[in-house]
């Protein structure tokens, strides 16, 4: 089962994003994963011309408030300054964390590097046997935070009436690739095999972020793929990924200045993640993607990493990924 969500804006907010993720979730949860044969793949992307992009006229005033308010350069410096901040003093149009039953701190060893946070999100105190939701934060491998992604975390719990934990990754510059992706498949095997630790019974596991985090779940699933983990990936969800770091697609050009995530932004995050285009690690559209499973993709169409997300998932209808693992 696959399924290709095309949203008109790509920002910090998750807002619009959620309710309808929410729903394909939903829809996959209860009827994809117990199912061997695949639906074919389904995509809300309106087609336009390449230099007359539609936009929404919220998110039209979304970008122009947006940008009258530009970012500075994200020096080393800028960053260490951005982190102080706590996450209300962030800007964002993001909803509350609100209720939830359970928000719990966790830490699980992360071998030389030092132990790795996580934050278990639960819209229930006590569940029976099922799939744990793994969260990768975006922020193009040096910002954001599971505080910062807090609230979407909470809502995907509530939405899909799962437990959800969120990784707190190395970032960059501190901590340059491949930190990033090596603690995001420890997370993934640690959640697998450590439910007691959770107390929740884990069947399986759901891997999922945005941006960069779109990015580490996916090479996190074809590392379980090869390696299984204790208990199976029964599903992978990328929210709009970073798939393939060796070539320009035309998104990046069309929307590379004025849609949120400039492209000198996009220069500076991968001067301080350092990492190898050519990797697995770093590129997972370059692997083979034949037995992954079953994928709700979601990309943006104003977003310069729109066209390497479709890629991804075209080339995942052409490695035959059609059956996946309850």
């Amino acid at each position: 089962m696959q399924f290709v969500i095309d949203t008109k804006k790509r920002a910090s907010t998750f807002a619009y994003l959620v309710p309808g993720l929410a729903a394909l979730l939903v829809l996959a949860t209860s009827t994809g994963l117990a199912a061997r044969d695949a639906a074919p793949v389904v995509s809300t992307a309106r087609e336009e011309p390449a230099d007359t992009p539609y936009i929404r006229p919220d998110v039209a005033a979304y970008l122009k408030a947006s940008n009258a308010q530009p970012m500075p350069a994200l020096t080393a410096e800028v960053i260490a300054q951005i982190r102080k901040l706590p996450p209300s003093a962030m800007p964002s149009r993001d909803l509350p964390v609100g209720n939830i039953a359970v928000v719990k701190d966790l830490t699980m060893p992360g071998g030389e590097a030092g132990p790795i946070a996580l934050r278990l999100f639960d819209s229930r105190t006590d569940r029976g046997p099922g799939p744990v939701v793994v969260y990768y934060h975006g922020g193009g491998y040096v910002l954001g935070s599971i505080d910062t992604h807090a609230a979407l975390a909470a809502e995907i719990s509530r939405q899909l009436d799962l437990p959800v934990v969120s990784v707190e990754y190395r970032l960059a510059p501190e901590h340059p690739w491949p930190a990033a992706p090596d603690d995001g498949e420890a997370a993934a095997r640690w959640v697998a095999a450590n439910g007691k630790v959770l107390g929740r019974d884990v069947t399986g596991l759901v891997l999922s972020g945005d941006s960069a985090g779109g990015n580490l779940a996916l090479i996190a699933a074809a590392a379980l793929r090869d390696k299984p983990a204790a208990v199976p990936v029964i599903m992978q969800v990328p929210i709009y990924p970073a798939t393939d770091f060796t070539r320009e697609y035309s998104s990046m050009k069309q929307f590379g200045h004025g849609y949120g995530l400039d492209d000198s932004m996009t220069a500076l995050f991968r001067q301080h993640y350092k990492a190898d285009p050519k990797s697995l690690k770093t590129s997972p559209i370059l692997g083979d993607l034949t037995g992954l499973p079953p994928t709700v993709l979601v990309t943006a169409g104003l977003d310069p990493l729109r066209d390497q997300g479709r890629a991804y998932a075209a080339k995942l209808v052409e490695a035959g990924v059609t059956r996946g693992a309850a």
